[in-house]
């Protein structure tokens, strides 16, 4: 029902009775002329949601006590700045007081209609703060002050013709549903963005400096160039840091002017600014309690005598001089950067101020936010210990391992100060779980599988205990797989790792060129069982070692003499000398090394292994492995990656060859993208299969870039790329190029293979997620291209 009719009307009754009672406070009225009397007994009427018990809560006097005409009027007053009654009158007889008051009804809930800009508790959180919500009585005067300040939040973000009204909904129980329709309209745009005053740089560069800018071709997606308060305060501290970092020690700002069009719907902005001059350098001190670590801390200054003024760096000094005081155990150490500028020669003296305060304690670290995962999971990758010295470092460290572990989004370190001490702390680790149990079910589509399916259950963090159970099932038409897999981190308290698996593995040839080849060509067929172990001999060190036993199943067709049947030549060769059935076991050992801030979406460290596998039985070969990747953060929101790998085998006969089933493949995502997968490489010299090779390099150079719009998924990537790979044979193994009737030759097949191109990377729900588009840089006759390709299951 709309009552905003009638409520028009009661708010003249309201004002009325206010003049009324105004005048009340100047002269006494008739009404409330009395003599002093002895109360014999308090009437209130016309309660309906309040209790009586508040309302004598404010009486200035009781039952027994003499009521004045100065106690009638406080009375009065009391009850109105209350906020609950609309009116108020007190009458007087045969000693009785009766208070007749009109109650304000009760705001039982509060609704928003049309609007998309904020969601409810944030308004909600906002009114409460002017004295409007839910539980509260309704007040007129707050009703319109809210009204204003849900306005006031609107124009924050740049909807400066949002327009508010309201309806209320009488309820049984003197209770009132507010209702307020919102027409939010469109954000303004930014038409305009000038400078006076700046001579050092340009408009254009300045205006590079602002995250807010004017209509541009990616605008639409960004939402960039509409206008918001909280954008406007952070483009002015951008700028006032562009200019501190360029050494502008005086810089000033005025207060942005906003010049908005009768429409509303543009804006310009106007920055008026004074440089002043620039300064270097002249000389650098520390100061304060430097705990005899003078030449230590100076070796943390970040620049030099000389050099141009940079906030940024000095800043950063204060935070390495911060840092190494806290590995001491001073959590609360501070370092103030004071500048002296000399105007006469344009330098500056600056000064580092060393406060190192207590040294503190850890009395206690608390982990909060886990609901799945167990707190003994996470305390076991914490470095800083209960009741020891506060260890920067160590925390450090700790949050890298845990953030590695890739249970968590987001996991935050924090401390605070143990209350009634002065050398103590607690430690907070916050953490925010993501999904780690995933049901896939997909079908995808590629020129080497066509048409295949998958399936697999996985759970990371199997019941919160840190174990990884998984089941995956793979089937296309060429290669089609079985694995089941379990691993303990903590196999032992010490942290010896243990991993056991069990597969099964089955892949035809690849070959689009030979007749009806679906069923009348090899098969090769692989079960196994291995368990492995890793210890770890530093926090970023870890030695593996495992054995594994394989069976392989080789079946070769038989010919017929049509001549259909194309039996590869390689496989022809691996039968001859290792037979159709081989039983073989796989020893490895190996080291990696891994300083990667997250083992999600890494922004900083390394990681590098050494692997070597020896197979003894039936086959007998080795391949060792290396590999690196490197992040290279550049700035807050760019990282830069390298990868590089060398894998090389052969066979301890030298009277046979490399196993052609352990070769190595190259091509597509995961190697050097822009090729077909495991495309590079010798081919088969009759059935010009892929057959990959004993010996692979790659290397892969990624700029990461945030994508717009996703702060709150730090997963959610794109980058530009570099591939380079190539695949050869070892020992007498000869490159072959492939057959003219089946599939055609390539040309120097062994040879280095580029490409470049964008793609985006996402941690899904459903699992790693990449997608390129690649342009193959050096392709040569016979090269299978493929540059759009899509992948869930492996990342970068």
């Amino acid at each position: 029902m709309r009552i905003r009719q009638n409520f028009t009307h009661n708010k003249k009754s309201l004002a009325l009775n206010l003049t009324a009672f105004s005048l009340a406070l100047l002269m006494p009225l008739k009404s409330l002329a009395f003599s002093p009397f002895v109360v014999q007994d308090i009437r209130v009427t016309g309660l309906q949601s309040a209790e009586p018990g508040m309302v004598f809560s404010y009486l200035p006097v009781g039952v027994g006590g003499t009521f004045t005409e100065e106690q009638a009027t406080e009375t009065v007053q009391r009850l109105y700045a209350t906020g609950l009654f609309d009116d108020v009158n007190i009458h007087t007889q045969n000693r009785i007081v009766d208070i007749q008051v009109v109650e304000r009804p009760i705001i039982t809930s509060l609704i928003y209609e049309g609007m998309n800009a904020f969601n409810d508790k944030e308004l909600n959180t906002s009114l409460l703060a002017v004295g409007f919500g839910e539980g509260r009585a309704l007040n007129p005067a707050l009703l319109d002050r809210a009204k204003d300040e849900i306005r006031s939040q609107y124009i924050l973000k740049g909807h400066y013709g949002a327009t508010i009204e309201h309806t209320l909904t009488p309820l049984p129980g003197n209770r009132v549903g507010v209702s307020f329709q919102v027409q939010e309209g469109g954000r303004a745009r930014i038409s305009d963005i000038n400078f006076v005053g700046n001579e050092a740089y340009s408009s254009s560069t300045l205006r590079k400096q602002m995250v807010q800018t004017t209509p541009g071709y990616m605008t639409w997606l960004t939402g960039s160039h509409r206008f918001s308060r909280e954008g406007l305060e952070s483009d002015t501290k951008n700028l006032r840091d562009f200019y501190l970092n360029r050494g502008y020690l005086d810089f000033h700002i005025s207060e942005p002017q906003v010049s908005i069009s009768t429409d509303r719907q543009d804006i310009a902005l106007n920055f008026t600014v004074d440089e002043g001059e620039q300064y270097t350098i002249r000389k650098q001190q520390l100061a304060g309690d430097l705990m005899g670590l003078n030449d230590e801390l100076h070796d943390l200054i970040v620049q030099r005598e000389g050099q141009v003024f940079n906030n940024s760096r000095a800043q950063e000094t204060g935070r390495r001089i911060e840092s190494r005081f806290g590995e001491l155990g001073y959590a609360l150490a501070e370092v103030n950067v004071v500048p002296i500028t000399d105007p006469e020669t344009n330098q500056v003296d600056v000064t580092y101020f060393v406060n190192p305060g207590n040294r503190i304690y850890v009395r206690r670290i608390n982990i909060g936010g886990n609901v799945r995962t167990r707190d003994e999971v996470i305390r076991r990758e914490v470095r800083q210990q209960e009741s020891a010295w506060y260890d920067e470092a160590r925390l450090s460290t700790s949050r890298d391992r845990i953030d590695r572990l890739g249970y968590f989004n987001t996991v935050d370190l924090t401390q605070t100060a143990v209350p009634g001490t002065s050398d103590q702390v607690d430690i907070n680790i916050d953490v925010k779980e993501k999904p780690t149990g995933l049901i896939n079910l997909g079908v995808g589509y590629g020129s080497t599988d066509k048409l295949s399916f998958m399936a697999g259950i996985s759970q990371d963090n199997i019941f919160g205990s840190g174990t990884n159970l998984g089941l995956q099932i793979n089937t296309g038409r060429y290669n089609r797989s079985g694995v089941i897999h379990h691993t303990d981190p903590y196999f032992t308290s010490s942290g010896i790792s243990r991993t056991t698996s069990l597969y099964y593995r089955e892949s035809r040839p690849y070959n689009d060129y030979v007749y009806d080849m679906d069923e009348r060509t090899y098969r090769i067929r692989t079960y196994g069982f291995g368990m492995n172990f890793g210890v770890p001999i530093s926090e970023y060190d870890r030695v593996f070692v495992g054995a594994t036993f394989e069976q392989n199943r080789v079946t070769l067709p038989k010919e017929d003499h049509l001549g259909y049947v194309v039996i590869p030549e390689a496989y022809r060769e691996f039968v001859k000398h290792y037979g159709e059935t081989s039983n073989v076991f796989l020893f490895n050992a190996g080291w990696t090394k891994d300083t990667r801030d997250s083992g999600l979406a890494p922004t900083r460290g390394y990681r590098t292994s050494l692997d070597a596998v020896v197979g003894v039985g039936d086959l007998s070969y080795w391949v060792t492995s290396a590999s690196g990747q490197y992040y290279l953060p550049l700035g807050k929101n760019f990282t830069l990656a390298f990868n590089a790998s060398v894998d090389y085998g052969r066979s301890f006969n030298n009277s046979k060859p490399f196993p052609v089933i352990k070769n190595m493949y190259a091509g597509g995502i995961g190697s050097v993208r822009g090729y077909d997968g495991a495309s590079l490489g010798p081919r088969d010299p009759v059935s010009g299969d892929f057959l990959g090779g004993s010996s692979r390099v790659l290397a892969n150079v990624q700029l990461y870039l945030p994508f717009p719009g996703t702060n709150q998924d730090r997963t959610l990537r794109w980058f530009l790329f570099a591939d380079a790979g190539k695949v050869n044979t070892t020992g007498s193994g000869t490159c072959s190029t492939g057959n003219d009737r089946y599939g055609g030759v390539v040309e120097d097949p062994c040879d280095w293979r580029y490409s470049a191109g964008v793609g985006l990377s996402w941690q899904s729900p459903m699992g790693p997620l990449e997608i390129s588009w690649a342009n193959p840089i050096n392709s040569k006759p016979g090269d299978e291209k493929q540059q759009f390709q899509f992948q869930i299951g492996t990342s970068f």
